[in-house]
């Protein structure tokens, strides 16, 4: 088969289509005939050299896939060759196939596209595991979503309008806000122009955001605890503005706030497929009833990678980069 290989880390002149053995699907796994994939951060930071893939899992990167299933492993019931699937995957998207466990496979959900599938599994899963199962977001609750046009935020929105809260997004465009607008977000901040503390605080009558999504990391973790309602809950899922802040641990007494960080990648098998388990009960539902969607800002050959990475390190884009298997 041909897949995604980084001889060297660097930039995305890196990333060559080279002819590779083909996996085989281990005890529990299923084998996937994968039909696209799509472009996570996690991904330029491992063609960058930054993020290695968990150890025993595939060397070439991409975190989730849709396909159909080629072949079954032992012990696999519930699945049968020929089914269209998408998956959460801990490495192996930018490929032809891929050997997935059983427990990281999704349905496709009605009226999805195949390939448009393969832009919901990671997405999905990160943001129902921390908005959901950590920071129990609730009906009525105001969620601040830092880059909410970007895959995570454009489903962040989605979710969190669909079981009745209130969303505020901050993107650096006028155009992206209303993308974000489009989706159902309810309070808009233009990073480059306004104080994303003050505007959420004015939207919310002085109360703060419950539950915060963040991508940042460092830079905004100081003004994030500000923007915090008493009892709001944090949870960081990146580190694009730095790995190190400083914490006033007073005010998060005081509001009697939590923090929470998580990665998804290099998670236990179970914890994953218990993820994924609540995801298939809670959010495919809404999917296959049309209330959420997977939204994709293009399409790129998937031997064309280098072309997709530099279109999401732009971040010109919205929603989620697609790579077809040509």
């Amino acid at each position: 088969m041909h897949a995604i290989t980084i001889p060297e880390p660097g930039g995305p002149e890196a990333l060559v289509w080279d002819e590779v053995p083909d996996p085989v699907a281990g005890e529990g796994e299923v084998l996937v005939e994968v039909v696209a994939s799509a472009v996570n951060r996690a991904d330029i930071l491992q063609r960058q050299g930054f993020y290695d893939p968990p150890p025993g899992s595939s060397p070439y990167p991409g975190l989730e896939c849709s396909g159909r299933i080629a072949a079954l492993g032992p012990g696999v019931s519930g699945w049968a060759v020929g089914d269209e699937v998408c998956a959460l995957l801990a490495g192996g998207g930018y490929a032809e196939k891929v050997a997935v466990p059983a427990g990281q496979l999704l349905p496709l959900p009605k009226n999805i596209d195949l390939k448009q599938a393969a832009a919901l599994p990671e997405v999905v899963c990160t943001v129902w595991s921390n908005v959901f199962m950590i920071a129990h977001l609730r009906p009525g609750e105001t969620l601040l979503v830092h880059g909410g046009s970007s895959g995570i935020g454009t489903m962040a929105i989605q979710l969190a309008k669909a079981v009745g809260a209130k969303v505020a997004v901050t993107a650096g465009t006028r155009e992206k806000l209303e993308r974000c607008a489009e989706l159902g977000a309810d309070i808009l901040i233009n990073y480059r122009e306004q104080d994303f503390v003050e505007e959420v605080k004015k939207a919310t009558d002085g109360a703060g955001a419950d539950v915060i999504l963040d991508n940042m990391g460092a830079k905004y973790l100081d003004r994030n605890l500000q923007a915090l309602a008493v009892s709001g809950r944090l949870a960081i899922i990146g580190m694009q503005g730095g790995i190190k802040g400083e914490l006033n641990i007073a005010t998060l007494l005081n509001k009697r706030a939590a923090i929470s960080a998580t990665s998804l990648r290099a998670r236990p098998l179970g914890e994953k497929a218990a993820i994924v388990a609540a995801v298939r009960e809670h959010v495919w539902p809404l999917l296959d009833g049309g209330h959420v969607r997977p939204v994709v800002d293009r399409e790129v050959p998937m031997s064309d990678a280098a072309t997709a990475h530099r279109i999401v390190e732009e971040s010109g884009h919205v929603g989620k980069v697609l790579l077809v298997v040509p």
